[in-house]
């Protein structure tokens, strides 16, 4: 058993820092993640960058961008916060504290770049791997910091409440809290406690239930399922913002073309060189990501399309869009695209999750001792809708809050010590891949083709019962077969795909990223 003052599952920025200042703070900070290789993040996926501030920018113009995009379903107090503390909180953890060196102009001055719905230049960056450079410099930083105890290749199981795991049957009227987790150490194949009076869940995305998605492997929803077995309140989960540039492969994960490029002035063009989405809004290749995928959606299903394209070729120097965008430049080009001299194929995929794990403006949930930041929470930021280049600075804004509101509360979280059992792995049978894999495949196929970018009742009810079925039969293959991180992340996957189309079926409201025909 592992014990500490904080519990932090997930490293990407809004882990990485919560456990910082945490750890500034004064407390024992555990710190597990699924991966030994710590740059396996959607924080390390982010091209684009994050947002700042720009010439001429106000906290008011920030938030009514924010609100613009959300669709009027942002929560218009995170929205306030983001803009006014973030700024701040860039300054003095990325660039004065983990020392990262954001592209700057021949002057000196930050060379800021300007996204979709974004209303001024306003976003730092490093050429177009921000997120890998940032996710690198916080864990040099965080290496350096006492109290920080870092074990990888511990696979998040559940959360541990007296509810749930409590050898005592009158816990079960204990107050609802959080006071640890059961981890999978991927090494020694045995599951560990880690208890802790505060628990803060910042486990990124869930982009891998889709067929399509420009996440890494690991987001598999693991944080979303963890806390609805929990007990925590999940919501907006039907607001899967789909990316609407991504590299048009066969494969089933592929990477981002980030919005940058638009912001630079590259067009989205028909494979016959028709401009077209000046048709479906008046900021044309600009406007915003919902409103961008589903004008590409619609030429694809309309036109019989395998892909659009994106043409940076035409409207931007060689030299900038190789020292600019080097990242993109090279993967395209290992793909037999040159992008200097040729349009990118370009289709939609699953980016980032704009609800989740209910919380507030502390990241507190509804459950004591535990909080959630990053991807995995709903804050209210996004509202139905992303604004580009929000995510990394949510993640810094509302982990640095989640700590503090965890350090502060900590007293009152002395909890007696509850009778938790070690994990007992009851399975009998090694996991077949062969089964894991044709699950997968079910459930990203059920997302992608009944709970995608255009959604109807009928296809809705039936992803709703299809999803159930495969729910029932993983969960008995779950209780069966000896645990293997491959398991554990299709349980997860499958538990949270089936509250994303039950939010979706409940929702007949189009909004943002949630569109219905019916």
């Amino acid at each position: 058993m592992v014990e500490s003052d904080v519990l932090v599952i997930g490293s990407g920025i809004a882990g990485a820092i919560a456990a910082i200042r945490a750890a500034e703070r004064g407390l024992e900070v555990v710190l597990i993640t699924k991966s030994k290789d710590p740059s396996e993040t959607t924080t390390s996926f982010a091209q684009g960058g994050i947002v700042y501030r720009g010439d001429g920018d106000t906290p008011e113009l920030l938030v009514q961008d924010i609100l613009n995009a959300g669709g009027g379903a942002s929560n218009p107090d995170a929205a306030r916060i983001l803009a006014v503390e973030g700024p701040r909180l860039v300054e003095e953890y990325l660039i004065d504290k983990a020392g990262v060196e954001f592209d700057r102009r021949k002057t000196g001055e930050y060379d800021l770049a300007e996204e979709g719905a974004h209303s001024v230049r306003r976003i730092l960056h490093v050429g177009d791997r921000t997120g890998a450079v940032i996710q690198e410099a916080l864990f040099r930083y965080m290496r350096g910091v006492p109290n920080i105890r870092l074990y990888q290749g511990h696979v998040a199981v559940d959360l541990i409440t007296p509810e749930h795991h409590s050898r005592d049957p009158l816990d079960v009227y204990a107050p609802d809290r959080v006071i640890g987790a059961y981890a999978f150490n991927v090494d020694d194949k045995k599951v560990h406690r880690f208890m802790a009076r505060a628990v803060i869940l910042a486990t990124g995305g869930l982009g891998q239930v889709y067929l399509h998605t420009t996440n890494p492997r690991g987001a598999t929803g693991d944080g979303f399922a963890m806390a609805y077995r929990a007990g925590a309140r999940l919501i907006n989960m039907e607001y899967i913002q789909f990316h609407p540039t991504a590299f048009y492969t066969e494969e089933k994960t592929t990477f981002l073309i980030t919005e940058a490029l638009r912001g630079e002035g590259a067009i989205l063009k028909t494979p016959d060189g028709r401009s077209f989405m000046e048709d479906y809004h008046e900021l044309g290749s600009l406007a915003p990501r919902d409103v961008v995928a589903r004008a590409i959606h619609e030429e694809i299903t309309q036109h019989g399309y395998p892909y659009v394209l994106l043409d940076a070729a035409s409207y931007i120097p060689a030299e900038k869009l190789k020292t600019r965008f080097p990242t993109i430049y090279k993967k395209c080009l290992e793909n037999g695209i040159d992008i200097t001299k040729e349009p990118i194929p370009v289709v939609p995929a699953v980016h980032f999750a704009c609800g989740g794990v209910k919380v507030d403006l502390f990241g507190r949930t509804i459950l004591r001792g535990l909080y959630a930041a990053g991807e995995v929470a709903c804050t209210g930021v996004h509202g139905a809708n992303r604004l580009a280049s929000t995510s990394l600075l949510e993640g810094l804004v509302f982990g640095v809050r989640a700590a503090d509101a965890a350090s502060r509360e900590l007293p009152e979280l002395e909890a007696p010590r509850y009778d938790i059992p070690e994990w007992i792995d009851e399975g009998l049978e090694e996991a077949d891949p062969a089964l894991i894999h044709q699950d997968w495949d079910s459930l990203k196929h059920i997302m992608c083709n009944y709970v995608g970018i255009v959604r109807t009742t009928k296809r809705l009810k039936r992803a709703v019962l299809d999803l159930r079925h495969l729910w029932l039969q993983v969960e008995d293959f779950y209780r069966q077969t000896k645990l293997s991180r491959g398991l554990i992340e299709l349980r997860n996957g499958i538990q949270t795909a089936l509250v994303i189309a039950r939010s979706a079926l409940r929702n007949r409201v189009s909004r943002g990223a949630h569109f219905r025909k019916n």
